[in-house]
């Protein structure tokens, strides 16, 4: 089980005054978290890491502000973001930077083919998908921001889901993407809560617990689904193979 969380896990992705990045081998995915706390804070390249000059040289980025309002600054343009809000910046961006008092911004990158606009992708502007039911203790919002329709990507996907008050599960039944990495950013849950974040093949389940703002790389074999002991909302994001948001495979719960 350490050897899980020291694998997929990640922590400590948000620290004031930085931009803190983790980089996985699965489908090239990079995700990090900006905190500034005022700012600016400009994007890395981390160029030891992804052999480029500028981080988007080669790559797409999504933005996520879990905190307070915030802007970004994208080749000098200002883009306002409110909590929940998303923004889409296409490959070839040279300059990106984040600022704000109390804005914290999610950011996951991956290699990109093409080059897309820039778009801002309001939370209150997406229609929602209703999904579950209160019987089921699965009731949620699915908030498509980026999948393959309406905001063209290379490789990218990304959204987010809000789990309804009284609710405590999410993606469930669970279900493998045998061609995608998919990696969930849990958010907006209080100090003392928790996600029990279930992951590994579907007859050999494991799982790992999960803080406010902790995150968790689910790689094309592993199943993804969790339950909370509060209300939140989790941040998810996709690449790989392909950007079809219905290229999954179900897995029903018997066997689990």
């Amino acid at each position: 089980m350490t050897e899980l969380r020291e694998t997929y896990l990640v922590g400590d992705l948000f620290a004031s005054g930085e931009v803190r990045g983790t980089y996985t081998h699965e489908d090239r995915m990079l995700i990090g978290g900006a905190l500034p706390n005022g700012g600016p804070l400009e994007l890395p390249a981390w160029a030891e890491v992804l052999g480029t000059e500028s981080h988007l040289e080669g790559r797409e980025l999504g933005v996520i502000n879990v905190g307070a309002p915030g802007y970004v600054l994208v080749e000098g343009e200002e883009f306002e973001l409110e909590h929940l809000d998303g923004l889409f910046v296409g490959r070839g961006t040279q300059e990106v930077s984040f600022a704000g008092d109390g804005a914290a911004f999610y950011l996951v990158s991956a290699p990109a083919h093409a080059t897309y606009p820039t778009q801002l992708l309001r939370h209150v502007e997406v229609e929602p998908v209703a999904l579950g039911s209160g019987e089921a203790a699965n009731e949620r919002e699915l908030f498509r921001y980026a999948w393959g329709q309406d905001v063209q990507t290379a490789v990218l996907q990304f959204g987010v889901t809000v789990i309804a008050n009284g609710s405590v599960w999410n993606t469930y039944p669970p279900h493998l993407h045998q061609r995608r990495t998919e990696i969930y950013c849990y958010v907006d849950l209080d100090e003392a809560d928790r996600v029990f974040h279930f992951m590994g093949q579907p007859g050999a389940t494991r799982h790992l617990i999960l803080r406010n703002r902790e995150a968790v790389i689910s790689p094309p074999w592993s199943i993804h689904s969790g339950a909370g002991t509060g209300s939140y909302a989790f941040i998810w994001a996709m690449a790989g193979e392909n950007n079809c948001y219905t290229d999954l495979r179900p897995v029903a719960v018997e066997d689990l």
